[in-house]
């Protein structure tokens, strides 16, 4: 599986999402995968699956759904917050 760095995907973000089409890509943050970007295809597919599962699966989707989040407090907040946060530990 292909990785890219969390600074790389900001930077390259059309390259990412094109990427992404093809095969899943693991974003890293000091290191580690932080979070993984998958081609809406295969998010149905996962989700669908889900669906069958039931149980934590399911759960676990819904908690994707919640973090999204509508207005205010959404993703894009958390990840700027996230981003201060990060500017604020280094020396």
């Amino acid at each position: 599986m292909t990785t890219m760095t969390s600074a790389d995907a900001q930077n390259h973000f059309g390259e990412l999402l094109d990427r992404a089409q093809r095969e899943p890509i693991g974003i890293t943050r000091r290191g580690r995968i932080a979070a993984y970007m998958v081609s809406s295809e295969t998010y149905l597919a996962l989700k669908e699956r889900a669906k069958a599962d039931g149980g934590a699966v399911a759960a676990y989707f819904d908690a994707i759904a919640a973090f999204r989040g509508k207005g205010s407090g959404g993703a894009s907040t958390r990840l700027v917050a996230d981003r201060q946060a990060e500017d604020d530990i280094r020396p």
